[in-house]
């Protein structure tokens, strides 16, 4: 064989060895990508043998109602009879139109400015609807004693008042784990994150659902400095809107919520008396 042709087989062989190469590395990532679509994204909250879903954006709806209740100083049942009214009235989404029963009807709550719930902007906005709907709901004599769809009704005054019972379940279920009195109970299956997380927007909507807390940034974490069941609250309530935020991390009290691993509350080094939410970078 000449000294030519040799160089040419070498040649075509190093091409072939370069596509194969190559070609692997292409459906390596083709299948990453192929099995991140095929993850379904969703919440769920199990407390003792129940168990509710919820999907991203709702979870993320029922954390802030629930932590208004927490900064509120309400007990869970209050934070347990709104999950459940706003599930019948909007499915737990901040949607902008009403129905038949209430065409002017708003927001999570779908409060009619007509009936004096407020402006329309004000309805819309889940931090003034919710608190709107704690401040009724307090006035009701023994609510935290009284079934969830009779609380709910008399604040509400619903043309179908025994619907509420429908959402009793998820309701307990997520409020007992998002204001923290059930440890490590919620959990969120997600794909990776599309960008960088917000250190910034973290905090704003933070204080937003909890108002003014003590926190330190160090890069892409913000440490929360809360404890007991109050730790456990912010803790879920991140995991909650972990999508919206890009929230890779959540350490508290030794346990581990790690978005990679989609594996649930795991044990981990204690993360100094604080909750830990680390961002993707």
């Amino acid at each position: 064989m000449t000294r030519r042709r040799r160089l040419r087989r070498t040649l075509i062989t190093g091409l072939f060895s370069l596509a194969l190469v190559a070609g692997g590395i292409y459906t390596a990532v083709s299948l990453v990508q192929r099995s991140e679509q095929l993850i379904t994204e969703e919440c769920t909250a199990a407390v003792g043998s129940q168990r509710a879903d919820l999907a991203t954006d709702q979870a993320a709806n029922a954390a802030l109602i629930t932590a208004v209740s927490v900064r509120r100083g309400l007990p869970p049942r209050a934070a347990s009879i709104a999950l459940a009214t706003a599930m019948q009235e909007s499915k737990l989404r901040n949607i902008g139109h009403g129905d038949l029963a209430g065409p002017d009807s708003r927001g999570l709550f779908q409060q009619r400015p007509s009936q004096g719930w407020g402006t329309q902007e004000q309805v819309m906005d889940p931090v003034y609807a919710t608190n709107a709907f704690y401040d009724a709901l307090v006035k009701v004599p023994g609510y935290a004693t009284l079934e969830i769809t009779d609380a709910a009704q008399r604040v509400q005054r619903s043309a179908y008042p025994a619907a509420y019972a429908d959402h009793e379940a998820m309701g307990r279920s997520f409020a007992s784990a998002l204001t923290g009195e059930s440890p490590a109970a919620l959990n969120c299956t997600l794909r990776s994150p599309d960008a960088a997380g917000d250190p910034a927007a973290l905090l704003t909507q933070l204080e937003a659902s909890y108002g003014s807390i003590p926190t330190i940034a160090t890069g892409q974490t913000l440490e929360v400095d809360v404890s007991d069941s109050y730790a456990w609250s912010v803790a879920h309530w991140a995991v909650a809107n972990a999508k919206e935020l890009s929230v890779e991390r959540v350490d508290v009290d030794g346990k581990r919520w790690d978005r990679k691993a989609r594996n649930g509350w795991q044990d981990a080094p204690d993360a100094g008396g604080r909750v830990a939410i680390t961002l993707a970078g």
